[in-house]
């Protein structure tokens, strides 16, 4: 098993979602249900019925996850079936451990989660494992600490954060000068995939000599990072750049520096590729993004689970692919 995972980490993101896809077959009709707060009907026996759980359902990059999913559920449905969930709001922690509990009442054989909280969650899911239930998590890292304390292996399907922003960072600092003010535009403090976008971000303003100005969460929402850019500029007018922890926060940190006209002399990076931060990233307006590719990290996730629930697979996490997206590399795609 870890060759054939080590040999699939190097793969190119379209071979490496074929690559999983045919250790799972099956083609049919598709049973699904989704969006936020509702459960699915029962499956056939025999069958395994799969949870997904997402943040909200707001935000754009989990719209993708979402469609991704079913897309392919509905291309392989003799295998498996899907109940997709999401929450309406990111730090709604207390719902996802709702979800969690419904789909373990539901008699789900998987779920696949995506957690709000790299901590809070992981109790819930403890208790879904307890009752027979695979858990995988996808997106937002567990936390090491508390899954060692609770003595569990969780294995995470997904990205390296850290290195993801450290591109980003790499890339917006270039076209900078050393001693320049940037700020970062922070996720949620208790999520590590926000800790992890923030360490890559202060990696490469270190490492070019540019100066931290400010930092604060903007809670991964746009209104919310509007409100904090805004009130950074006003402080920090002389701030060269923003690093936003997701391509969220990214398009209010673009509509505060209009706003203020900083627009033409601020740069603006962000994390996640959705499509309305591709617009602005045709226009000038966000120089630079990550793409850890949302339409395929939920079925990563999924195949990772099914091949468990087989016991083709250890709980060992598994590195999904990150890439700089810049409007170079969109207009040449």
């Amino acid at each position: 098993m870890r060759g054939i995972i080590g040999s699939l980490k190097t793969m190119p993101v379209c071979l490496l979602a074929a690559a999983l896809i045919a250790l799972v077959a099956g083609c049919g009709n598709p049973q699904t249900a989704s969006s936020p707060d509702r459960g699915g009907a029962p499956a056939p026996a025999g069958k395994p019925r799969v949870a997904l759980i997402m943040k909200s359902l707001a935000n754009e990059f989990f719209l993708t996850m979402e469609e991704g999913a079913k897309a392919h559920q509905a291309a392989h449905a003799a295998s498996y079936d899907l109940i997709a969930q999401g929450i309406k709001d990111e730090r709604d922690v207390n719902r996802q451990v709702q979800l969690v509990e419904q789909m373990v009442a539901q008699g789900v054989d998987a779920i696949v989660i995506a957690p709000a909280d790299s901590k809070l969650l992981v109790a819930a899911c403890q208790k879904a494992m307890d009752a027979g239930v695979v858990v995988v998590n996808i997106d937002n890292k567990f936390d090491t600490e508390v899954l060692t304390e609770r003595g569990i292996a969780i294995p995470f399907v997904g990205p390296d954060n850290r290195k993801g922003a450290r591109l980003v960072g790499d890339y917006v600092a270039a076209r900078l000068s050393e001693g320049d003010p940037v700020a970062i535009v922070e996720g949620i403090p208790t999520a590590f995939n926000a800790i992890q976008r923030k360490l890559g971000f202060e990696d490469a303003i270190n490492a070019a000599g540019l100066k931290i100005a400010a930092a604060q969460s903007g809670s991964w929402e746009t209104s919310k990072a509007n409100q904090v850019v805004s009130a950074m500029i006003t402080e920090n007018p002389g701030i060269k750049a923003f690093f936003c922890a997701n391509d969220s926060m990214a398009l209010g940190a673009v509509a505060a520096l209009r706003a203020a006209g900083k627009l033409d002399s601020v740069m603006v990076a962000g994390f996640d590729n959705i499509s309305a931060a591709q617009e602005l990233l045709r226009k000038g307006e966000i120089v630079a993004t990550a793409d850890q590719h949302a339409d395929q990290l939920a079925v990563f996730g999924i195949e990772y689970a099914l091949k468990m629930l087989a016991g083709d697979a250890a709980p060992e996490d598994f590195e999904t692919p990150v890439d700089l997206i810049t409007p170079k590399s969109l207009a040449d795609s």
